[in-house]
């Protein structure tokens, strides 16, 4: 049968065939075995199969000889009723295996030795076999000395008052048996022999000779004797750590969570440190949990250190409770209740207006896992005043103090500011902006707000009943303004724009950049311009001239990221805006590097791609710009490099206008052609694409010229013309008819005359 063991690791298992007992190295009163003796083992007859007896060697001669030499009719079936019994009788044991509980092992293991440091902990591991497999009731002894230094039956750990505080059975630890249990806060006297005993009172016998012994050599250093160990009390109650020195000259200093404890302002005036270097709190408070480490040092500069857990209990209790709590009407809210306990809470009551409020049985109130109350939607039956009690296992110290639940409607405005106002220079301006909450009982708080982050010049402002006012306009003050309204329940706001008449334009400003491996993203301020207008990125390695552009798609932001750069490289950046009037404004030039790319993998490994991957790319070939089909701009087509086309990760087109190449804009794509919208007429544009690979390597292909003819005035000229022919060919029409006509008057007073 399967028989309560222990050993270490699992390596200590019965052997289920045998059905004697073997025993012990160290029965009660003998003394424990020698490090690496060998086992002793009891005499036992050798296991038989089921069925079969074998007697003595005289025996089975004397019955031989009996059985030849007598023949009475008992003396024929003796023997076999003889073997019968015995067979039954192997048959009945071997039945009744299963219920023997505690089996010895055919061989036992040598004990196992541990070893451990003054103040450090071990885990004695202890691995338990049951019959079948199957858990049942079982009792764990450790013995020490000839005496149970502690015990566990069912969930409850018995310990020994020098042990008390200091030994843990090992919670589930795939590594640790059952039956393991942790010893911490090592003394010099828990050196010595412990013993692992199961026992099964279910069964019977409840256990045979079994266990496992394991020797713990405690190394206690020259410092100290006793430390401290782990500490449970309630609120209020002391606590102490012993931290006994051999040498008396020695100094003790202790820390709570590594701080110095005369630094630990919560436990001022409740402390005390003996003489011999004990601490004692007293009383504890809710705050005082943590780890106390009592540090060592004697005159050479020896030093030595342990640490033990202050766990502080309580009784449930409210620390924190508003008067007011003001719920959103309409909308999701919810009521904490603020509170502490340990042990943990397990169980919490709330009641409104002096009763009894159970959220099961309120529609749309829910409990949150920490107690608070969540209301789906707010309306005003929620109103009212609020007490919550917190409950555990020690008890509670009382309700909350009432908060009163206000259920407030989101603010309105009932003035706001037109969208935009046009002022001059030195002028005053005054903003108007008002708002009353839903319920038209409370006033929100208003505030105004530049949306561009600049402060407002408070020399030059006024504020009145929720109206800015800026006297002395200035330049400066040009830009998108915000009055924003709320109150507990919700926040509006309202934009209006200010526009400084004659205001001389201001590029961007403030550029400020952060870099990676392969990107730099850029934000700036704007300038007087409006911050809806158009902006453009210019960059360009610091060593190069050309200039490439980036279109920053969204209109008004004012960050930008640029990408494909190549790591740890210098670049310079620029951010230009577009004004109303179409002029562009250059920001201030600023030079930025990137990061250097991370460590590549230097492990040796095999290589694989495909044919012309590892050759170098080249520029893209046979460039052309050719007008779109239903006049819809410029395509721009091209053919990819002869060699290395794999490697390229995307074309980037680049057009400038004008001799000097001025930057008029880029695309990127991973096609072999780009369409170019519409080019202002009666210019020259310069095309070139540029072939990026996946290590940022890039080569340009050579440049294109187009000249875009002004054909407004080639349309203005064949119309004026087309207009001429046709005023022409009206007024032939009409001589050719007056003259027939002529002809015809004639032709009748001819005739009349005849």
């Amino acid at each position: 049968m399967s028989s309560g063991r222990s050993g270490q690791w699992g390596r200590h298992r019965p052997d289920r065939r045998s059905t004697a007992a073997a025993s012990h190295p160290t029965p009660s009163g003998a003394s424990p075995p020698r490090p690496g003796a060998a086992p002793q083992r009891s005499a036992r007859p050798s296991p038989q199969p089921p069925g079969t007896c074998r007697l003595p060697a005289r025996g089975r001669a004397r019955a031989g000889a009996g059985m030849g030499a007598w023949r009475t009719p008992w003396a024929s079936w003796a023997p076999w009723a003889l073997w019968v019994a015995t067979w039954a009788l192997a048959v009945g044991l071997e039945g009744a295996a299963p219920r023997a509980t505690a089996v010895l092992l055919e061989e036992e293991r040598p004990a196992t030795f541990l070893t451990a440091s003054v103040g450090e902990h071990v885990v004695f591991n202890c691995q338990l076999d049951f019959p079948h497999d199957i858990v049942i009731p079982y009792i764990l002894r450790w013995n020490k000395g000839g005496r149970t230094v502690f015990s566990w039956y069912a969930n409850v750990l018995t310990a020994d008052e020098d042990y008390i505080g200091r030994v843990n059975l090992v919670s589930a630890d795939p590594r640790y048996g059952k039956g393991s249990v942790n010893l911490t806060s090592i003394r010099e006297t828990d050196s010595g022999w412990y013993e692992c005993i199961v026992f099964f009172p279910n069964r019977t016998p409840s256990t045979r000779r079994n266990g496992t012994w394991y020797h713990l050599t405690v190394d206690a250093g020259t410092l100290l004797a006793i430390p401290p160990i782990n500490q449970t009390t309630l609120e209020g109650q002391p606590a102490h750590f012993p931290c006994v020195t051999k040498d008396g000259s020695a100094s003790v200093v202790w820390f709570k969570d590594g701080e110095e404890l005369s630094t630990v302002t919560a436990l001022n005036s409740r402390y005390y440190i003996n003489p011999e270097g004990s601490l004692t709190i007293e009383p504890t408070d809710m705050t005082d949990p943590g780890e106390y480490t009592c540090v060592v040092t004697n005159g050479q500069g020896d030093r030595q250190t342990a640490s033990a857990f202050l766990n502080v209990q309580y009784k449930a209790k409210v620390v924190y409770s508003p008067r007011e709590r003001y719920l959103p009407y309409g909308r999701p809210g919810i009521l904490d209740c603020h509170f502490r306990a340990n042990p943990p809470l397990t169980n919490l009551r709330w009641e409104k207006d002096g009763f009894l409020f159970d959220p099961y049985n309120v529609q749309g109130v829910f409990y949150h896992r920490n107690g608070s109350l969540y209301f789906s939607k707010v309306d005003e039956s929620h109103g009212g005043h609020y007490t919550c009690t917190p409950i555990n296992e020690l008890g509670t110290q009382g309700p909350s103090s009432p908060t009163e639940v206000i259920v407030q409607r989101a603010p309105v405005f009932t003035v706001t500011p037109h969208n935009l106002y046009f002022r001059k220079s030195g002028d005053t301006l005054e903003l108007p902006c008002d708002a009353v909450d839903g319920s038209d009982r409370h006033r929100p708080s208003i505030v105004w707000f530049r949306k561009d982050g600049l402060p407002l010049p408070r020399d030059r402002v006024t504020f009145h009943n929720g109206n800015l006012t800026i006297q002395n306009l200035r330049d400066s003050d040009g830009g998108l303004y915000q009055c924003v309204a709320s109150n507990e329940a919700a926040t509006i706001s309202s934009d209006t724009e200010v526009l400084i008449e004659n205001a001389a334009p201001r590029a961007p400003y403030n550029l400020s950049a952060i870099s990676d491996a392969g990107s730099v993203t850029l934000r700036w301020v704007p300038g007087s311009a409006r911050p809806s207008g158009d902006y453009s990125v210019w960059y360009r390695p610091v060593e190069s001239s050309e200039w490439h552009t980036m279109r920053v798609p969204t209109k008004g932001t004012t960050q930008a990221t640029v990408s494909g750069l190549n790591s740890d490289r210098s670049y310079e950046f620029m951010v230009v805006s577009q004004d109303q009037q179409g002029d562009w404004m250059h920001s201030k030039r600023l030079q930025v590097k990137t990061k250097g790319s991370p460590a590549e993998d230097s492990s040796a490994q095999e290589f694989r791609s495909p044919l012309g991957s590892l050759q170098k790319a080249g520029p893209p070939r046979n460039v052309s710009v050719a007008p779109a089909p239903a006049d819809a701009g410029w395509l721009v087509t091209w053919e990819p490099p002869e060699v290395g086309r794999d490697a390229i990760k995307r074309y980037t087109v680049h057009w400038s206008e004008g001799p000097d190449d001025t930057p008029h804009g880029r695309a990127d794509t991973q096609e072999t052609w780009v369409l170019v919208p519409h080019l202002p007429e009666d210019a020259s544009y310069v095309f070139q694409v540029v072939a990026t690979a996946h290590d940022n390597s890039a080569w340009a292909s050579e440049k294109v010229a187009l000249h875009v003819a002004g054909s407004r005035r080639m349309r203005a000229l064949a119309l004026g013309v087309a207009a001429g022919a046709a005023f022409l060919a009206l007024a032939a029409a009409a001589g050719w008819y007056a003259r027939r006509a002529f002809q015809r008057r004639a032709a009748r007073a001819k005739e009349d005359g005849y």
